[in-house]
């Protein structure tokens, strides 16, 4: 998308420029068009997935719920959660893909691979409700996968940093 400019006329900041405190409330990053294309992008695996039933006995709340529903809640979760780290790394002066070296920075930095995972717990809550441990689970594993990808595309020199 980023790369051939498609949907260029959704390529605008949530925000709209808006500031609080003088700093952008989520920043250039947080487009509309990354918003539509990774919902969309969620709610195709969520539907993919949904074909492969090898997780009923783990799973049945959210198998009984329709695909679609699923999936959307799922997306919500996976774009709203990111903003509040991105809106805490915009008032602390810290740009977009930058870090602090200071505890709060590593800290943030570390919350920034799976930033999503509490917004995706609130959302799916109607559906499923995961307990603190099966989130802190998810937390940790997706910090993980996020941070070997972040260096496998450092490696190959699809990324810049690889934090």
């Amino acid at each position: 998308m980023l790369r051939f400019d498609l949907l260029h006329q959704l390529a605008r900041p949530i925000d709209r420029g808006a500031t609080l405190r003088g700093r952008r409330v989520f920043g250039d990053n947080k487009t509309w068009r990354g918003a539509i294309v990774m919902s969309a992008g969620v709610l195709t695996a969520t539907l993919l997935l949904s074909r492969w039933r090898t997780c009923e006995r783990e799973w049945p709340a959210i198998l009984r719920s329709h695909p679609v529903l699923f999936g959307l809640l799922l997306a919500l979760g996976f774009v709203a959660g990111e903003l509040p780290n991105s809106f805490m790394k915009r008032q602390l002066d810290i740009e977009p893909g930058g870090r602090r070296i200071s505890l709060l920075g590593i800290a943030l930095s570390i919350f920034d691979q799976a930033d999503f995972v509490p917004g995706v717990w609130l959302t799916l809550s109607p559906l499923w409700l995961m307990s603190p441990a099966q989130a802190l689970v998810v937390f940790v594993v997706a910090v993980m996968a996020h941070s070997m990808i972040n260096v496998l595309g450092y490696a190959i020199g699809a990324r810049k940093t690889w934090t």
